[in-house]
């Protein structure tokens, strides 16, 4: 797997923090590696939009709805990372 970059991660913290209103949380606090939905991060389905939706707008990328492939994306923040850096590479 490719290295995420500790800056863009960082970022996209921040990002899921605005963009959720997220006001009890620094970045510091989220565990990168930790789910963003269930158990993890406890996000639902709305914060999965109104994320997908940010990142889309901060980062230009392109995310298919419904596509299975935004399970593996979404898995936690250093999957999203991931998936931004490899979005701006291609």
């Amino acid at each position: 797997m490719e290295q995420v970059s500790p800056e863009l991660e960082l970022e996209v913290k921040k990002l899921i923090i605005d963009s959720l209103s997220l006001e009890d949380i620094d970045p510091e606090d989220m565990d990168s590696e930790e789910p963003l939905f269930g158990d993890g991060l406890g996000l639902d389905s709305i914060d999965a939009l109104e994320l997908g939706i940010a990142l889309q707008k901060t980062y230009d990328i392109k995310l298919v709805e419904g596509a299975e492939a935004n399970k593996s994306h979404f898995a936690s923040i250093r999957s999203l990372v991931a998936f931004i850096q490899a979005t701006r590479v291609c």
